[in-house]
């Protein structure tokens, strides 16, 4: 039976496609590093109280990024690189869905509205993050060698998505609501189409390391398909709302040490 699980066992259980997928996901994580790095360095000074916050948020991923690693280095496997068509974080740009790398790489504040970007876009994306990551807990939470590892990244995203939810909603009662439910809804709408061409490539890329049938490559497009229909018809709307999170200063802390062994 073809299920989330059984798939995802496939493409761990072969070398190939493991080393592409942790290398895709230690190539985003790694990118949304250094872009919070940036961000945390270019806050503005009415807003310097988040950048140990946007600090914190930054280590999270740059750590996420050395688990990856370390699970194919310990399968005595090497990074590979990453197809254009997979690169989330890239595509996400292109499509003008947070603050441009351009912006970023300069030395000048950015500005309260440029904030209120970056936490909606953050929102958004750590969504899907926390999403995947409570699929992968589901079924992998056990596994011997991905289990540790896939336990503390799905605690960090859920840290990450309730420090989106808290701020957001301390910006909106200072009165930017208008301004972050109109920019929550640009990037949840292109999210969802990124995320759609995203996963049609990853698969299309898993089929012929794993040599998967055209029946079988169908009906994984045709899943993913469905998905987006049902996001653009009105699922998108969960990327948006805001509510006060049970983890309240989820950021507030050091970055956790990463497994020993990944």
């Amino acid at each position: 039976m073809l299920s989330a699980k059984t798939l995802f066992q496939e493409i761990v259980d072969n070398d190939d496609s493991f080393a592409l997928f942790c290398s895709i996901a230690a190539s985003g994580e790694s990118q949304g590093g250094w872009e919070n790095a940036r961000i945390a360095a270019l806050v503005p000074e009415t807003q310097r109280d988040l950048a140990p916050k946007i600090t914190r948020h930054g280590a999270d991923e740059d750590k996420h990024g050395r688990i990856f690693n370390a699970l194919m280095k310990k399968r005595g496997l090497e990074p590979v690189p990453v197809p254009r068509d997979t690169d989330y974080t890239m595509l996400l740009e292109s499509n003008g869905i947070g603050l441009a790398h351009d912006k970023l790489k300069r030395d000048e504040p950015l500005t309260v509205q440029d904030i209120v970007t970056y936490l909606a876009h953050s929102r958004v994306t750590e969504q899907r993050a926390s999403e995947q990551m409570t699929m992968l807990r589901k079924h992998f939470a056990d596994h011997p060698d991905l289990g540790r590892a896939v336990r503390m990244i799905s605690d960090d995203e859920d840290n990450h998505l309730a420090y989106c939810h808290e701020e957001l909603l301390r910006f909106a009662y200072a009165g930017h609501g208008r301004a972050i439910q109109r920019t929550l809804r640009e990037c949840a709408l292109a999210e969802i189409r990124v995320y759609r061409d995203v996963s049609l490539a990853v698969m299309a890329h898993m089929g012929r390391i794993l040599g998967w049938s055209g029946p079988k490559a169908a009906v994984l497009a045709a899943g993913i398909h469905a998905v987006y229909a049902y996001e653009r018809a009105g699922g998108w709307r969960r990327m948006v709302s805001l509510r006060t999170p049970e983890r309240r200063d989820a950021l507030g802390g050091p970055a956790s040490p990463e497994p020993e062994a990944a």
